[in-house]
């Protein structure tokens, strides 16, 4: 049996995904949580062999809470399962120890596949995100770059992501700068959202 835990702040979706799993006699659903924050101490609890996070939740997002899981506990598989299939966000979450990357817009019998595919140890990535993915390249913003657009993203001053960074805002207008150039941008709102269009935010 293949135990799976479900993170996806839309209750809806989550429950979905259960009915659509739970359809199999070879996975259980043993745990579903509808923020990023609370996927370690589910997966503590109960011990999936693989978990299907969302991007997108509140506190932590499903690449962030990858991360934290691997580290938790290494013997569960990630995947990756959005409406958001951009580049930049493929690439996040290899990084992040994932195993797999699906879309949610994918046929029922495909996430199955995949679930079962990443229990096996192999990995499963949507292919045409992939052959995407490496035509657009890695994200070309630093660290520093991608915390500074988050924090200006709905508007913010520079004085306010100085603040909430811990930054001198002379270090923030240079951050800025970069990104803008970076991203081929004119302003820090388009450099925003064309972070975000591919992935990198």
């Amino acid at each position: 049996m293949i135990r799976v835990l479900l993170a996806d702040d839309q209750a809806m979706v989550r429950g979905a995904l259960a009915t659509v799993l739970g359809l199999e006699n070879d996975i259980e659903v043993v745990g579903q949580v509808g923020s990023g924050d609370e996927v370690v101490a589910a997966a503590r609890e109960t011990k999936p062999d693989v978990a299907l996070l969302d991007v997108q939740m509140p506190g932590k997002d499903g690449l962030e809470a990858a991360a934290d899981l691997r580290a938790a506990l290494p013997s569960c598989r990630v995947i990756i399962c959005t409406t958001f299939g951009r580049p930049g966000y493929l690439a996040r979450a290899m990084a992040a120890g994932a195993a797999g990357f699906v879309v949610k817009d994918a046929p029922p019998e495909q996430l199955v596949e995949a679930v079962r595919r990443v229990h096996s140890g192999l990995r499963v990535v949507d292919p045409a995100l992939a052959a995407e993915s490496l035509a657009t390249g890695a994200s070309p913003l630093t660290g520093r770059e991608r915390d500074v657009l988050r924090e200006a993203k709905d508007g913010a001053t520079v004085a306010d992501v100085a603040r909430a960074l811990h930054l001198s805002e002379g270090t923030v207008r240079n951050h800025l700068s970069a990104a803008i150039g970076k991203t081929g941008a004119r302003t820090r709102a388009e450099a925003v959202r064309v972070s975000e269009e591919r992935g990198w935010l």
